[in-house]
């Protein structure tokens, strides 16, 4: 028998739903919650049922978006000869924070992950595919994670696109500031030494 009623144990197990949520997590996540004004939880409430009714995909880059196209897409300060292909749109959003690109985007949703089911046809591949052969685009800047699933979809799309007549690209991955080159794994380092730049 639990020493918490039902309503709080259905928050605490809906709560370690989410990724990197665990059971204690929830757990003070859940009373946290209810020690709220009522205002404050009716608000958190209203803004899970928001982002169920007005979220969706863009059209044109398929990230999150409340109009179609997304601000991105519809931006007209934005070049439209490059696109940052990125896993998914917390990737976009890094991107973005970081300053570095004024291109347009188009996100995969995932990555090429046979053992789970995963293939070309669960992907935004053939959205992409389309978007290309539109003549507009220049450069594909394949921005996926530097892990085997990434490197092996990045790999996909490169061979996909090597006769569209535009230039494919990758994102360099190596040493990040401020860490020392004894602290950091073989393959990072050789990644560093191939995306090596003129001094």
């Amino acid at each position: 028998m639990s020493v918490f009623p039902p309503a709080l144990l259905r928050l605490i197990r809906n709560l370690g739903n989410l990724p990197g949520i665990g059971e204690k997590t929830a757990t003070r996540l859940a009373l946290a919650i209810l020690r709220w004004p009522d205002v404050r939880a009716k608000e958190l409430a209203q803004s899970i049922d928001e982002i169920k009714e007005k979220i969706r995909f863009c059209s044109t880059c398929f990230s999150f978006t409340e109009t179609d196209p997304c601000a991105i897409c519809a931006d007209p300060k934005r070049t439209t000869d490059a696109i940052c292909v990125v896993e998914d749109p917390g990737d976009m959003m890094a991107i973005e924070k970081s300053g570095g690109f004024k291109g347009r985007y188009h996100v995969l949703h995932g990555v090429l992950s046979p053992m789970d089911g995963i293939g070309p046809d669960e992907l935004k591949i053939k959205e992409l595919l389309l978007r290309i052969k539109s003549g507009q685009v220049k450069e594909v800047i394949l921005a996926t994670s530097p892990t085997v699933a990434g490197e092996a979809t990045a790999a996909y799309l490169a061979g996909l696109l090597k006769n569209e007549h535009i230039t494919v690209t990758r994102i360099a991955c190596g040493v990040p500031m401020g860490t020392d080159l004894k602290y950091n794994d073989e393959m990072t380092l050789r990644r560093a030494l191939e995306a090596r730049t003129r001094a």
